[in-house]
């Protein structure tokens, strides 16, 4: 099992600056790389390139970046932006559909054929991040190309039948976010056979998931308003309710705001979809994790009751090997 470190993921009342303090700390106990994701506050290159500065060594993943908002060269271009001004630091990219709340209510932009638009960024991303110096900056344009490619790899964020298609066909990495490890199961088995289907090697598996070592009540609640931000997203919902968690299910369909969800939801739906409790708790999640076939847990630490997910981080990587 690899382990990654996210420094920002969903909105919540974190400090602007947060990721900031992750991302550091993640460095310094030596995880390998961290994620920067997208949203209403933060522009993932923006953020990405700040990180590179404060850091030393850890690569870094801009994203998921949700292609309805940003072309593909667009996306890259950020990619080699950050990757530039951090003195060529390898520079990842992570895409997705995101959500119509986010593409439309955010953006302003129509989230109109979300998985062929998908597809169709995958393709081209796959040739410009690793495209050298010189070329034209998309094919048949008469301006050139003169930063030097990224470097990092191209990660789909998948969890339907047809992201997981594209993942399998294009990607270096399928992501998911916030899942059990038998949804982990039921998705590799989707995507080995997707990428048996294309004739490609399967793309290496990883995921997102909240973390709280010895959590405090603040960190649990923390978890459970990442969670009541699904409870409307297809797949999801099923999984929620399926686990127990209906009431939550149902308020949010009915539109409930997300204290109202938080105050449904029972401590435990946190520990459904992460790694919740004491150390040893952790470390036999980890392992129903890494034998339901993932390959890679991108922690996404609790910090409300534990600032920059100091202690999540540092227990974590006196267990693992990285």
């Amino acid at each position: 099992m690899d382990f990654s470190v996210v420094a920002v993921a969903r909105e919540d009342d974190s400090p602007v600056d947060e990721p900031l303090r992750i991302a550091a700390l993640a460095d310094r106990l030596g995880y390998r790389e961290v994620w920067v994701g997208e949203g209403p506050t933060w522009d993932a290159f923006v953020l990405a390139t700040a990180i590179g500065a404060a850091t030393r060594r850890v690569a870094l993943t801009a994203g998921p970046v949700p292609v309805s908002v940003r072309d593909a060269y667009s996306i890259a271009r950020g990619a080699a932006g950050t990757a530039a001004v951090t003195g060529g630091r390898a520079v990842g990219v992570a895409i997705g559909t995101a959500s119509k709340r986010v593409v439309e209510g955010v953006h302003g932009r129509p989230r109109t054929r979300p998985a062929a638009v998908m597809d169709e960024s995958a393709a081209a991303l796959k040739g410009l991040l690793h495209a050298e110096p010189g070329g034209p900056v998309v094919p048949g344009s008469p301006f050139r190309r003169r930063l030097a490619p990224p470097g990092g790899p191209l990660t789909v964020a998948a969890f339907g039948d047809r992201a997981i298609g594209i993942a399998a066909a294009h990607a270096d990495r399928m992501l998911l976010d916030l899942v059990t490890p038998e949804q982990v199961r039921v998705l590799r088995a989707k995507l080995d056979a997707a990428a048996q289907r294309a004739g490609r090697t399967p793309p290496t598996l990883a995921a997102w998931l909240p973390a709280a070592v010895d959590p405090s009540p603040e960190s649990v609640r923390q978890v459970l308003g990442s969670i009541a931000g699904y409870l409307t997203v297809a797949g999801y919902a099923d999984m929620f309710r399926a686990a127990g968690f209906g009431e939550a299910v149902d308020l949010a369909a009915a539109g409930a705001d997300r204290e109202t969800l938080i105050e449904a939801l029972p401590a435990e739906a946190a520990s459904k979809v992460g790694l919740i409790g004491a150390p040893k708790t952790i470390q036999t999640r980890i392992d129903e994790y890494a034998e339901a076939g993932l390959d890679e847990i991108a922690l996404v630490p609790a910090t409300q009751g534990d600032p920059g997910g100091e202690r999540t981080l540092t227990e974590l990587t006196n267990r693992v090997q990285h």
